[in-house]
């Protein structure tokens, strides 16, 4: 009995010792930490453009790729919107995702219902999440509330409906009338209630007023854990009950480093940006393209180039108090700007990047260090304006990280003794000695390093 004891105790603390192994105990954990759903804690979120991921442009369609998706590692599914699109002042021959006709209806254009509902339950039996698009701040210009409830909307001077900024195919909703934000709030109840769905992205966010979101969000919560992600970046939409916001100044400051207009340095005033802006625990959406910057400017294949991309993509993966977004297509990848408003399907052959994302997404889910909550501490490495380098830390979790945001190879040493140890590299699983000795990393290069 004493030995089956101290067997026992062995493997407990053997257990308690892995911070970046996969978890083969079924242990209890938390619905919340820091406030979120723990299940995006170590997640990641992969957008999905159904109109052009596949030449049927369907949800059965989509369903094919679910097994490759599970095996690269993808958590969290985000549909673009899923509803009807207006044909009034309609863009293009198919129309904006974003001008929506009906807020309980499923565009005909990708199937029906019971389609998505199958969908979601596939996602679901793959241990996977999914989260859709939702757009509050406006409704497409044929939305049947403009006939039947026109003090829904905000009146322009000739008494009609406003156009939404200069949008033209939509018209901004009135947020002052009380019956149009319940109505709002019951269409999104029905999608949790209907079709099981984990939360939200929630379109121009930022332009919808914080008593609105202080209204939805908690009562949407309460049927469900669930993730609410916003557009925008306003210091009131985590105050409001938002999970995640929009990195987007961090992407713009990815984007100067990649052109060469700022040094690699240029990140700490995010970081610190950031710090100050943000109730402690907001978690921050890093990417590398999304469906706009994709169709409107050129990302990843114009603001990333080439092998540009891949040190800033492992950023996206690592960094401190985020979750990380892979834009359809990007694993291909798809090197064009995909139409917004036409039928214009992108293909999967080659998936030069799955291999890439499956390492940094695997090890993002089994391992501690990488949490969204993960401590987070810069490394002197090398030259800061080109190289950046940090660990992340958690219940004695550790990786180590080493970028160079330039064209030339950099020289690197690493000469605090806190860092020096066995390590693995992540993408060629070899275990090597991290000390004091130079090495060099490549042009546009990177290094992960999880430590034994």
């Amino acid at each position: 009995m004493r030995n089956l004891y101290f067997s026992i105790l062995a493997i407990a603390l053997t257990l308690a010792t892995i911070g970046c192994q996969p978890n083969k105990t079924e242990v209890e954990v938390p619905e919340r930490t820091d406030g979120h759903p723990t299940w995006i804690m170590q997640g990641n979120i992969y957008e999905v453009n159904i109109r052009q991921y596949t030449p049927e442009g369907t949800l059965n369609a989509f369903a094919k790729h679910l097994d490759r998706l599970q095996k690269m590692g993808v958590q969290t599914i985000w549909f673009m919107p899923i509803n009807p699109i207006s044909k009034v002042d309609r863009k293009g021959s198919l129309g904006s995702y974003y001008a929506v006709s009906d807020y309980c209806k499923i565009n005909p254009e990708f199937g029906t219902l019971e389609d998505f509902k199958n969908v979601v339950k596939a996602i679901h039996d793959r241990g996977m999440k999914v989260i859709i698009d939702w757009v509050p701040n406006h409704t497409g210009a044929d939305h049947a509330w403009l006939k039947n409830h026109p003090d829904f909307y905000v009146q322009g001077k000739d008494g009609k409906a406003a156009v939404a900024f200069d949008w033209a195919d939509v018209r901004q909703l009135n947020f002052k009338n009380p019956v149009m934000q319940d109505s709002m709030i019951n269409a999104m109840k029905y999608w949790v209630k209907e079709t099981d769905i984990d939360g939200f992205r929630c379109d121009v966010a930022w332009n919808v007023p914080a008593g609105f979101w202080k209204k939805s969000i908690p009562q949407l919560k309460k049927m469900k854990n669930m993730f609410f992600l916003a557009e925008g970046d306003s210091t009131y939409l985590p105050k409001s009950g938002f999970d995640a916001v929009y990195g987007w100044h961090m992407f713009k400051m990815m984007e100067k480093i990649a052109k060469g207009d700022r040094p690699a340095f240029g990140l700490d005033s995010i970081v610190a940006e950031n710090a100050k802006m943000y109730p402690k625990n907001t978690i921050q959406l890093y990417f590398t393209s999304n469906h706009d910057e994709n169709s409107w400017n050129h990302a990843d294949f114009g603001t990333f180039p080439k092998e540009v991309h891949a040190p800033f993509a492992v950023f996206t993966q690592t960094m401190q108090n985020g979750v990380p977004l892979v834009y359809s297509g990007q694993e291909e990848p798809v090197l064009r700007a995909l139409k917004f408003f036409d039928k214009d399907p992108m293909s999967f052959k080659e998936l030069k990047r799955a291999a890439f994302y499956t390492t940094l997404q695997d090890l993002r889910k089994n391992c501690k260090a990488l949490a969204a909550n993960a401590a987070f501490a810069k490394v002197k490495a090398g030259d800061p304006k080109a190289v950046y380098a940090y660990t992340r830390e958690k219940d004695g979790a550790k990786i180590l990280v080493l970028l160079n945001f330039s064209k030339t190879p950099q020289n690197l040493q690493l000469s605090d003794p806190k860092l020096h140890g066995k390590v693995t590299d992540i993408f060629t699983q070899k275990t090597l000695e991290i000390d004091a000795k130079t090495r060099t990393l490549p042009a546009w290069g990177y290094a992960v390093y999880r430590y034994n």
